[in-house]
């Protein structure tokens, strides 16, 4: 059962809603960010390179899956926890390491 309210109550009503979906939508891009820095400093001990780069090469790889950089560094953040990358990208990891090495190269 719904109970309706008016006057100031029904602003203070609206006021709590947005409040409480902005802070949901701040706790999801924290939470977001937080993987996504995980994931950077995974690949800047591992290759290793500067945040930058890792940046760079993540993007590359979100590219080339057509996913989101948050799903890449998700997948990859999973990986020590028992869960493999996807094959595909696996593939386009390898790819974007042997592009970003030939480019420091050059």
């Amino acid at each position: 059962m719904t109970i309706e309210t008016s006057g100031p109550e029904a602003g203070f009503d609206r006021q709590l809603a947005s409040l409480r979906a902005q802070s949901e939508k701040v706790r999801r891009a924290a939470a977001t960010r937080m993987v996504i820095e995980r994931a950077l400093g995974m690949v800047t001990v591992l290759v290793p390179c500067t945040g930058q780069r890792a940046r760079a090469l993540l993007v590359d790889v979100a590219r080339h899956c057509d996913v989101s950089l948050r799903a890449v560094a998700a997948a990859l953040v999973a990986g020590p926890e028992g869960e493999e990358l996807p094959d595909v990208m696996q593939h386009e990891i390898g790819r974007a390491l042997r592009r970003l090495r030939s480019a420091e190269q050059h």
